[in-house]
């Protein structure tokens, strides 16, 4: 087997791994939710997977990031990314299967880009984007049934779909203030989950005191969930966009709503009707259309100010650097 062949085979394995635990996520907040409370769930998510980020940055050799002014940026993307759409996916599947959780999840891409639209970001949209945007969103309103007293989505899927646009503000806001500023990627994921941690700890006194019922079940699925779901998929994700792109880390999106549905579906033995299965068939072509780039030039976003990747700083000479991502993302390893 060739070089090429084995470096393939690899990178198929690596998001194989990474659709499976990602879409499994769903799956274990189901499970855990069986002794905890959503507040517990997602408190317990962050605490462990910021232990297990914050051993492997100090074994990387790095450390957390230091300054108010990062610390500030860290917790405002802590917030967005981690402690509120935690929060939301367990208050969610309280009345929402682990199936059609994971297909609201692919929401997200949905709202990235009408957040795009909003902020000016996305510039000549084509119009096989527009329509996919307008598909997904018509997929999301008839899974959700508004016309509906009771039904498959009601307001936990409301909160599914809220944790998902709360994703997009996060990815927007992590890539304008907080990527490619010189901390290494395994620091800033570390720092973010320390954040999240404070956060739904000052909220644990809320909506965190009911008792819990330890389960084997329970214990397995809350440690699963945070190791492997929350600080792991970090690392195997950024570890394909260094290896292989942006390009190849997007198709794991695709698959986590098959995992999901079909975890759901084998292990819970959860029902999906004909009308959230039209409505997951119509939001995943809309995602996938929004995906779609054409032959125009694609304005890469950026902070006011900040120079173009490859291109030198105001007063300073041209000089060629290597890429600033794969720099970053190398740290991970």
């Amino acid at each position: 087997m060739t070089n090429g062949s084995t470096r393939s085979l690899r990178g198929g394995l690596r998001v194989a791994v990474l659709a499976l635990l990602w879409g499994s996520t769903f799956l274990w907040i189901e499970l855990a939710l069986r002794g905890l409370s959503p507040l517990q769930v997602t408190f317990a998510r962050c605490v462990l997977g910021a232990l297990v980020l914050v051993v492997a940055c100090r074994l990387a050799g790095h450390r957390l990031p230091r300054g108010i002014a990062v610390w500030r940026h860290i917790v405002v993307a802590a917030f967005f990314c981690n402690a509120l759409p935690f929060a939301l996916f367990s208050l969610g599947q309280q009345s929402v299967g682990s199936g059609l959780a994971g297909v609201l999840n692919a929401t997200t891409p949905l709202w990235s880009l009408a957040l795009g639209l909003a902020l000016g970001s996305e510039r000549g949209l084509r119009p096989v984007r527009l329509t996919g945007l307008l598909l997904g969103f018509a997929g999301t309103i008839l899974i959700f049934a508004p016309w509906q007293t009771t039904g498959a989505a009601g307001w936990g899927a409301l909160a599914i779909i809220g944790a998902a646009a709360s994703y997009a503000v996060a990815f927007t806001y992590m890539g304008r203030t907080l990527v490619r500023k010189g901390t290494p990627t395994i620091s800033l994921s570390a720092a973010q989950l320390v954040a999240a941690s404070g956060l739904t700890a000052v909220a644990v006194p809320i909506g965190g005191l009911q008792s819990i019922d330890p389960g084997p079940t329970v214990v397995v699925a809350a440690v699963v969930l945070s190791v492997f779901c929350t600080a792991i998929t970090f690392h195997l994700t950024y570890r394909i966009i260094n290896d292989e792109g942006a390009t190849s880390a997007a198709v794991v999106g695709y698959l986590l709503p098959v995992v999901s549905v079909l975890l759901g579906a084998v292990v819970l033995g959860e029902e999906i009707g004909v009308r959230v299965v039209l409505g997951m068939a119509v939001v995943l072509v809309g995602v996938g259309m929004t995906r779609r780039q054409g032959p125009a030039v694609v304005t890469e976003e950026r902070a006011p100010g900040e120079p173009a990747a490859g291109e030198p700083a105001a007063g300073e000479p041209a000089t060629h650097t290597p890429d600033a991502r794969s720099t970053d993302l190398e740290d991970v390893r």
